[in-house]
């Protein structure tokens, strides 16, 4: 079965094929369904391959299926790696992906372009999967540049609507920035290790870490540094680090099955996996690791910040996404590579969860988004309140919810680092108490209280079809009990074992001890904290908001214009850039130089044209007469 692992792939390739061509052909429900059908089967493979992997005694299998580019020294092949870390994000991506499918038949269901939409669903899983089976950086860049162009079209499906269409433009600008990064990172790879195959690659690390040959040689710690900080560049843009942060809030205007996609399972967790995947890089490159985590850590602080204001509620959720990365760019930065997968992982379930029952209070308010329109729904949806109510606790790190195991676990890690240290933990867990804030905020603003949903709505208020509860109640499930199943005993749980070949030669244990137990102690009633917090001020005493935004309304404007982020690239680089487009390459270069060049290319063949014209006086005395002159001056010539 590994051998026939590019099944896995194929299969949402070939459904978006069948829908982008044939969509048109069929019912209005089976499109959805051979879109189900192909991410059902892609997950049935994935899980197969996992089994098969599972089971035998090499914890890796590598298959090369062809030669995809020869060129002298350089060789590329589109092969597949297939481990510990490849199977993990190979079931979350068809797992999620999956659910998204079913709860978008629904969802989606009066949208006259289902067609388009499912086509762009299934090539969006299916470049993902590209992207974590690769067994080289060039492959997975070509489904790291796949989640791309889906995720431009998915943002702005809505493409008649101006936002959804700037939002789509500006995730795919902001990512081409950190590619830029990428690419360089590709070719600077090669230069040095001759191969930009991962088991090649690393091969060569482990040999530069064993001989402490780090110094000498094209491989020096000056160029692995530059090689990390650029795969890192890339990673920023995909996983919406500061300062390239800015397009994924606004991804919010794709249909909300989307946002769960791209924000659970698919393209900004590519950058967490990219720089895991190259761990070992990242180990003998400290410099750019300390970089990683203070990145990872500003990030979450920065972020969690602005939802603690934000009264959308798919906005804040947005907020939490970049926040929660922060977190495992965080984990990245201290070492902690199997504890930002294992967060990866229990973000995956929460965070669909939330966006999917965001969804669902949506579709119940007949489009609604703003929380201060909402309230009092958990007598009214009581599916949706409770699973996210659940997803609530988990991502808030409330015991024994998933996030705290995977939370906590990073926030350890941190303590016991070098580095950063205690500095980077309390920082970490000032982020964690803003997450429980904002998150109850949220439950509590949109399900209890008196109820501020408009007449008009609220007459027709109702719980979601089943399509769409089975995904929810799925998925409150695996954000209940995923942490325990998957990551204890803490460090050494299942998840962890998993992985332990994958991270062997970059990891950096430490052994369970009291100090573990403190900090989980510590941990928890940080979370709980944020939760009494929240519930004092929108249950128990809710004037309390008006009165803090009057005493802190600099500081409020601050957060509700998102630190003026925006404002000042359009400012500093948008502006200015098109001004020197406008005004330099298109007036001056443009049309003052390169249209003065054409066109007087353009004037002279007319001008001989009309020369040359003049001569076709149609008399054939004239041409007879011009033969012979030009016969006479031939002649002329050849007799001098």
């Amino acid at each position: 079965m590994l051998d026939s692992a590019w099944l896995v792939p194929l299969c949402p390739l070939a459904g978006a094929v069948l829908n982008g061509l044939f969509a048109h052909r069929y019912r209005h429900e089976t499109v959805g369904q051979i879109a189900i059908a192909a991410v059902g089967l892609s997950f049935l493979f994935s899980l197969t391959a996992t089994i098969a992997l599972a089971t035998r005694s090499e914890p890796l299998h590598q298959v090369t299926y062809f030669t995809w580019i020869a060129s002298g020294a350089y060789s590329a092949s589109v092969g597949l790696l297939i481990d510990g870390l490849s199977c993990t994000m190979m079931l979350v991506v068809s797992g999620v992906g999956l659910l998204v499918h079913i709860y978008s038949t629904a969802y989606m269901h009066d949208d006259e372009d289902q067609g388009r939409y499912f086509t762009y669903l299934n090539l969006f899983v299916g470049a993902m999967l590209i992207l974590v089976m690769a067994d080289n950086y060039l492959l997975m860049f070509v489904g790291w540049e796949g989640v791309g162009l889906c995720s431009y079209l998915l943002i702005g499906f809505w493409y008649t609507r101006q936002s959804a269409s700037d939002a789509g433009k500006k995730a795919f600008v902001v990512n081409r920035v950190g590619d830029v990064g990428f690419v360089l990172a590709v070719l600077l790879l090669f230069v040095t290790f001759q191969s930009v195959d991962f088991l090649d690659v690393q091969h060569q690390l482990e040999g530069i870490k064993s001989s402490d040959a780090g110094g000498n040689g094209p491989a020096g710690p000056t160029v692995l540094t530059a090689i990390a900080l650029l795969l890192f560049m890339g990673a920023v843009g995909k996983s919406a680090q500061v300062p390239l942060h800015v397009w994924l809030p606004d991804a919010m205007e794709g249909p909300t099955p989307v946002s769960a996609l791209i924000h659970a399972a698919t393209m900004v967790t590519a950058g967490v996996y990219m720089m895991a995947r190259s761990a070992l890089l990242y180990d003998l490159a400290p410099i750019a690791l300390d970089v990683v985590a203070v990145v990872g850590v500003l990030t979450a602080l920065f972020a969690a910040s602005m939802a603690l204001v934000a009264t959308d509620i798919k906005r804040v959720l947005a907020y939490s996404t970049v926040s929660q990365l922060g977190f495992m760019v965080f984990a990245l930065g201290v070492g902690a590579y199997a504890a930002a997968i294992f967060h990866l992982v229990t973000h995956a379930f929460f965070k669909a969860l939330l966006f999917l029952g965001a969804g669902s209070v949506i579709h119940a308010l007949g489009g609604e988004q703003d929380m201060r329109r909402m309230g009092g729904l958990r007598q009214a949806l009581p599916t949706t309140h409770w699973t996210m109510a659940t997803a609530t606790l988990a991502i808030a790190g409330i015991f024994p919810f998933a996030g705290f195991w995977s939370k906590d676990e990073i926030l350890a890690s941190a303590m016991k680092a070098d580095g950063v240290g205690w500095l980077g933990w309390i920082a970490a867990s000032v982020a964690a108490f803003m997450t429980a804030f904002y998150m109850f905020r949220l439950l509590y603003m949109t399900f209890y209280g008196d109820s501020r949903v408009e007449p008009d709505v609220a007459a027709h208020v109702h719980e979601a079809p089943g399509a769409m509860r089975a995904p929810l109640m799925l998925l409150a499930l695996l954000s209940a009990l995923g942490g325990v199943v998957l990551g204890f005993p803490p460090e050494h749980g299942m998840l962890h074992r998993w992985l332990e070949p994958v991270f062997e030669a970059a990891a950096h244990p430490h052994a369970f001890s009291s100090l573990d137990i403190l900090l989980m102690v510590v941990s928890l009633a940080v979370a709980a904290a944020g939760w009494r917090l929240a519930y004092r001020f929108y249950v128990r005493e809710p004037h309390l908001p008006e009165q803090w935004q009057a005493r802190w309304q600099s500081t409020y404007d601050l957060l509700v214009n998102t630190w003026y982020v925006d404002e000042l690239y359009a400012r500093v680089l948008v502006r200015p850039i098109y001004r020197l487009s406008n005004n330099g390459l298109w007036r001056v270069f443009d049309i003052g130089f390169i249209d003065r060049i054409v066109n007087g290319i353009g004037r002279i063949v007319r001008l001989d044209g009309e020369f040359l014209s003049t001569l076709q006086t149609g008399y054939a005395r004239t041409y007879a007469l011009t033969l012979v002159v030009g016969a006479i001056v031939v002649f002329w010539g050849l007799a001098g």
